[in-house]
């Protein structure tokens, strides 16, 4: 995403990442600064875009009270956060943001590494109007498709069924490659013939060939589709939903991150359903 929007033209002031490492290369690749703390980026930053992987992870980069946090230098600013988390803190952070005098917008993106370094992201925003007209230069810059869904935590709401819904039609492939794999079927037949009818589906076209030739290459991890199918099976708790599909398949990523295998790509979940693979 900073690559993407330095070739549209605009200045990136500094980077920051757990991984001092990966901060260094990228910040010494974009001529900008390798900021040592969140607090740093925002000091630095008219706009400041946020990536993490968890609840635990935003509530520390916007911890209240913490001179290192993005909301040292909240004071006029606008934060985008793209992370895939719960839509109770999505609504913590606007509240905080604001009542240090910025503004907050989710913009959940429903894409990956290659359409993020293409500028054709999917992004569904939640927040308040006014600060989603001020965030849509930024994110047509890095997006094809921008939804604004409602208030803060509807886009997350939104992004959590999509990922939910997905991870399900990724168990469902595997399940069906493999047992293809022992019933002694050809998989690429296979995966043709479910191409051209009810079988087909997006997963199919990312992940059928990957799961037959084992090629799990990271772009969204098993270990994510873990956490996001959790987000989503705690939002039909609240409602009394029971959705057994979505336990089984949330299930599954969780035995697969059990066994070590979590950063993986979600097609790893294939490794569970091979009678070849793993047991």
């Amino acid at each position: 995403m900073a690559r993407r929007l330095k070739d549209k033209g605009y200045r990136i002031a500094a980077v920051q990442d757990r991984n001092r490492h990966t901060a260094e290369t990228l910040a010494h690749e974009l001529d900008c600064e390798r900021a040592a703390t969140p607090a740093r980026v925002a000091e630095l930053s008219n706009a400041v875009i946020t990536v993490v992987s968890d609840d635990a992870a935003m509530r520390e980069i916007y911890a209240e009270g913490d001179s290192t946090s993005l909301l040292a230098h909240a004071k006029s600013r606008l934060f985008i956060n793209c992370a895939t988390i719960s839509p109770t803190v999505h609504i913590e952070v606007e509240r905080a943001v604001e009542r240090h005098g910025g503004n907050s917008l989710e913009a959940c993106m429903a894409s990956s590494i290659t359409q993020a370094r293409q500028g054709t992201l999917y992004l569904m925003c939640g927040g308040r109007p006014a600060t989603f007209e001020r965030a849509i230069p930024l994110l047509e810059a890095l997006g094809s498709t921008i939804r604004y869904i409602g208030d803060a935590g509807e886009a997350a709401k939104v992004k959590a069924l999509v990922n939910m819904v997905m991870n399900c039609n990724t168990a469902a492939l595997a399940e069906g490659l493999g047992l293809g794999e022992a019933l002694g079927l050809d998989l690429t037949t296979l995966r043709e013939v479910f191409s051209q009818t009810g079988a087909a589906s997006r997963v199919l076209e990312t992940d059928g060939e990957d799961m037959h030739l084992r090629a799990h290459d990271c772009y969204f991890s098993a270990a994510h589709a873990a956490k996001d199918s959790g987000i989503a099976l705690a939002l039909a708790k609240s409602t009394g939903l029971t959705l057994p599909v979505a336990q089984a398949t949330c299930d599954q990523y969780e035995r697969l991150v059990a066994a070590g295998k979590g950063g993986l790509d979600k097609s790893g979940i294939a490794e569970l359903t091979f009678k070849s693979r793993m047991t």
